[in-house]
C-alpha cells in the first residue's frame, strides 16, 4: 500500500536540474520539498543525534538541501515541534509535501527514494491505528491475544516479502530497516501485553504465559547502536527490558516505580547490553524518568548508585550528579530562595513579591525538553483543574521577546545569567516547584508532565 504522488510540475523540472547538474566528482543526494502552513522559517536533518545541516525555506515556504558524500542510512527532520524518520541512499533526490495542521497524515515523498520512504511512513501510520485496537486486545486472554497478534505478524511479514520480491535492488541495510519497522512495534506490544494485561485484571496480577507466548525473541537483535534512535527498535527494547525486570518477580506498577524496581532494571540493562553507547543512553533514560515519574523531591539514593556503576559517560554522570544538587538545594518544608526574574516588560521583579500570599506552582522550561504548544496545552488543563493555584511559567536562560501564545502573559518570565534560580537549576532540567501561601515549599522537584503531580496539587489546593 505505498502512497502515490503527482508532485507539482515545478518539483518535476527541480529534479530535472539536479539530475543535470549532478557533481563527477562527489556523491550529491539531495532532500528538499514543500511545507503547508509552516511553523518555522527551517528544516533541521539529522543523523542518530547529529545535526547534519539546516535548510531555509524560500518565500513560496520551499527547500532544498544538498547532501556531499552522505551516508546511507536513516535520518530524521524536525520542523517546528513534529519529526519523521527518512532513509537516504547517495544519489538520492528526495522531495517531500507536507501540511503542518495534518503533519503525518499529510506527508508523501517524490523522487528517488520515494518508494522506500513511503512504504516506512505506511509503517508508522499503521501501527499509530493498530494502538488502538490494541487497547482491546491487551484485554484479552493469552491464548487469544497471540492468535490476534500472528495474524498480524504474518500480514506483516508477507508485506515485507512482497515489497522484497518487488525492488531486487534494495539494500541489505534497508531491508533491515523496513523489517524492524514492520514487525518491531508488534514485538513491543507482545512484551507490553502481560503489563497491561494485569492493570485490567481485578487481581492486578500478570497473566500466566506458556514458553511459546516469547518465542520471537530468538529471531531480534537489542545490541545494536545504529538502530537506538529508530523509535520503534528502541521502543521495543526498552520494553523487553522492562519486562525481564518484571519476570524477577516485581508486582505490577500502577503509578511509580519503586526503587528496588529501578535499580534491577539498571542491572538488567548492563547484563544485557554490551553495546556501550546504548547502554549508556538507556541507563541514562532509566534513571531520568523514573526520577521524574515519581514527582517528588525525594532522592533515592539505590539507583542513583547504580547508574553510575554501570555508566561510563562522563557528560551523563555530571548531568545526574547536578540533578541530585538541585533537588537537594530546594528542600521541601523550607521556605523558598528569593531570585529575581524578568517579565516581557524587561522589569526585574523578586519572585518573592510575584507569589506573595498565593499557592504557586513555578515551572521552570527551557526548549529542548517542551515546545511551547504542550506547555501551552499542559497549563491549560492544570490551570483549570486546579483554579485556586497560581501557576507561572519561568524560562531557564532566555531572553525571549515572544510570550507562549495561549497562555497568560502576566504569568510568564525568564531568567538571566545573574539569577539566583542558577544555584539550583545547574542540569537545565525543567522542573516545577509547589509554594504554599507562606512562601514554602511543599514539593521542590515535581515533574511537570507526571500524573503522579496531581496529589501534590490537590494538597496544595486545600492548604
Amino acid at each position: 500500500m505505498i502512497k502515490k504522488l503527482i508532485f507539482y510540475l515545478s518539483f518535476i523540472f527541480l529534479l530535472a536540474l539536479i539530475g543535470c547538474n549532478s557533481s563527477k566528482e562527489e556523491t550529491l543526494t539531495y532532500f528538499g520539498g514543500k511545507i503547508i502552513n509552516p511553523k518555522s522559517k527551517y528544516v533541521v536533518l539529522f543523523s542518530l543525534d547529529k545535526v547534519i545541516d539546516t535548510f531555509y525555506l524560500d518565500t513560496e515556504n520551499k527547500f532544498l538541501g544538498k547532501l556531499k558524500n552522505a551516508n546511507e542510512g536513516l535520518y530524521y527532520f524536525f520542523h517546528g515541534n513534529e519529526n519523521q524518520y527518512i532513509y537516504l541512499e547517495p544519489k538520492d533526490s528526495l522531495m517531500l509535501r507536507l501540511n503542518t495542521w495534518d503533519f503525518d497524515e499529510s506527508l508523501v515523498f517524490a523522487g528517488e527514494g520515494a518508494e522506500r520512504n513511503n512504504i516506512l511512513l505506511d509503517c508508522f501510520l499503521e501501527d499509530e491505528k493498530e494502538k488502538k485496537a490494541f487497547y482491546e486486545f491487551n484485554k484479552l486472554e493469552p491464548a487469544n491475544f497471540k492468535r490476534k497478534v500472528d495474524y498480524l505478524a504474518k500480514l506483516k511479514l508477507e508485506t515485507y516479502q512482497d515489497y522484497v520480491e518487488n525492488h531486487s535492488t534494495e539494500t541489505s541495510g534497508f531491508k533491515e530497516i523496513l523489517k524492524v519497522a514492520l514487525t518491531y512495534p508488534l514485538y513491543e506490544r507482545i512484551e507490553k501485553y502481560p503489563i497491561i494485561h494485569a492493570k485490567y485484571s481485578e487481581s492486578g496480577s500478570f497473566p500466566k504465559l506458556d514458553k511459546s507466548f516469547f518465542t520471537y525473541r530468538d529471531q531480534v537483535k537489542i545490541d545494536k547502536d545504529s538502530l537506538m534512535y529508530f523509535p520503534p527498535y528502541f521502543r521495543y527494547v526498552r520494553t523487553y527490558l522492562y519486562n525481564k525486570t518484571y519476570a524477577l518477580g516485581h508486582p505490577s506498577v500502577k503509578n511509580k516505580y519503586s526503587s528496588k524496581f529501578t535499580s534491577d532494571l539498571l542491572t538488567i540493562i548492563d547484563k544485557n547490553i554490551t553495546s556501550e553507547l546504548s547502554k549508556n543512553v538507556l541507563l541514562k533514560q532509566t534513571v531520568i524518568s523514573h526520577f521524574y515519574n515519581k514527582s517528588s523531591c525525594e532522592i533515592n539514593e539505590d539507583p542513583f548508585d547504580k547508574f553510575f556503576e554501570f555508566s561510563t559517560n562522563e557528560k551523563d554522570k555530571k548531568q545526574i550528579q547536578q540533578i541530585i544538587n538541585d533537588s537537594k538545594a530546594v528542600k521541601k518544608n523550607n521556605t523558598l530562595p528569593d531570585f529575581n526574574v524578568i517579565d516581557f516588560a524587561n522589569i526585574e521583579r523578586p519572585i518573592s513579591e510575584i507569589i506573595k500570599g498565593k499557592n504557586a506552582l513555578l515551572f521552570f522550561w527551557n526548549d529542548e525538553y517542551y515546545s511551547e504548544n504542550y506547555i501551552a496545552s499542559r497549563m491549560a488543563y492544570l490551570s483549570k483543574a486546579n483554579p485556586t493555584i497560581t501557576f507561572i511559567q519561568i524560562k531557564i536562560d532566555g531572553i525571549k521577546t515572544v510570550n507562549i501564545e495561549n497562555t497568560d502573559v502576566t504569568n510568564q518570565y525568564y531568567i538571566d545569567a545573574k539569577s539566583v534560580a542558577n544555584t539550583f537549576l545547574t542540569s537545565k532540567m525543567p522542573r516545577c516547584i509547589l509554594v504554599n501561601k507562606a512562601q514554602k515549599v511543599t514539593n521542590g522537584y515535581a515533574s511537570f508532565s507526571s500524573f503522579n503531580i496531581n496529589p501534590y496539587l490537590k494538597a496544595l489546593s486545600e492548604n
